[in-house]
């Protein structure tokens, strides 16, 4: 079984594929633009639904409308009214999960139309989908998805632009955009692996860190939470910045981290009075930024990118410190830490 190294390693590659065969991965789609959508609605669970908070703003630009990211159980369970004019996707990256399943036996068990995102096309969730769009990587050996988490951002993205009615230059030119970040990711991994070498002795007595975002970087907050505590096994949460500053700051402890993912986009002033008010207050106020900064503890990726395609590279340091730091921890994540969960509970299948 790979480790989760290899798969950070290996994004450049699985970005660049992505990006090659977008219009064969994404036909089930694009040869059915019957509807004009009025709304997106993503269902999802764990990093499923970080990838959709991630690419959701970026998918509202482009098509200009809402896009929701819904938990499937709640929905199906208390909400489902389908739409005629809403488009309706579901994720699964290892293809397992029970209540994405069922949402989407739900959905065509009344004749609606939903398209499923997973990256193994023999998977029990792609096996009763009617229609099926494939991440366009190797199967993910790793529970612990790093590389499938990035594929599932730029696949919706690449959705969301592929579906935009707009001329070829404006098309060509955000297309540009997506494929310029992907020449920066073999220097955003080094620059990444340096900081956590820096890091990662601070981190090794961390009882609780809090991961802070604000738009697309608001996903990659919420897979801040569930990488770490995953691998990690300590507390962690991942907050948007002003969910963060409306109650859940007054809960914390002098021990604490506070991790910073900066788009530098339209909330960075926001952030930079939280920062203020934490400074002295926690162990640690970490920045991760897209930008430049000069603190060896904080990271500067110094990358020009809009502040929508951010998630694209901004969630690789965090997948190496949640590496780094089981590997310090000697936790074995090839062994599961409570292998009789999903017999008890059937949350894969």
């Amino acid at each position: 079984m790979q480790d989760m190294l290899h798969y950070i390693e290996a994004e450049p590659q699985i970005y660049a594929d992505i990006l090659t065969n977008r219009k064969s991965l994404l036909s089930e789609l694009l040869d059915d633009q019957a509807t004009a959508y009025k709304n997106v609605v993503i269902f999802a669970t764990g990093s499923s639904s970080n990838a959709a908070f991630a690419a959701q703003p970026y998918m509202s630009q482009q098509l200009g409308i809402p896009v929701f990211v819904e938990e499937p159980s709640f929905t199906a369970n208390y909400m489902l009214h389908l739409q005629p004019d809403t488009l309706y996707i579901a994720i699964s990256q290892g293809g397992h999960s029970y209540s994405t399943i069922e949402m989407v036996k739900r959905v065509q068990a009344i004749n609606g139309r939903i398209y499923t995102i997973t990256g193994d096309e023999q998977s029990p969730i792609a096996k009763l989908s009617q229609h099926v769009i494939p991440l366009g990587m190797p199967m993910e050996e790793m529970p612990y998805v790093t590389a499938g988490y990035s594929a599932t951002i730029l696949t919706l993205m690449l959705l969301a632009l592929e579906l935009t009615k707009q001329d070829q230059t404006s098309y060509q030119t955000n297309l540009a955009a997506i494929e310029k970040v992907v020449t920066e990711l073999p220097r955003v991994i080094a620059a990444a692996k340096e900081w956590v070498g820096h890091y990662s002795p601070e981190f090794d007595t961390v009882q609780r860190v809090i991961f802070v975002g604000y738009g697309g970087t608001y996903g990659v907050a919420r897979e801040g939470e569930t990488k770490i505590t995953e691998t990690v096994r300590i507390t962690a949460l991942g907050k948007e910045v002003e969910e963060y500053m409306h109650g859940p700051y007054i809960g914390l402890h002098a021990n604490d981290h506070v991790i910073f993912i900066e788009p530098n986009g339209k909330l960075q002033a926001r952030v930079a009075k939280l920062q203020q008010f934490l400074t002295g207050k926690v162990a640690k106020v970490v920045r991760i930024t897209s930008g430049l900064v000069n603190n060896p503890y904080n990271l500067g990726l110094d990358v020009s990118a809009d502040e929508l395609l951010a998630p694209l590279f901004m969630t690789i340091p965090i997948h190496l410190l949640a590496y780094n730091a089981s590997v310090r921890k000697q936790i074995n994540l090839k062994v599961s830490a409570f292998p009789d969960f999903d017999p008890i509970t059937n949350s894969k299948i």
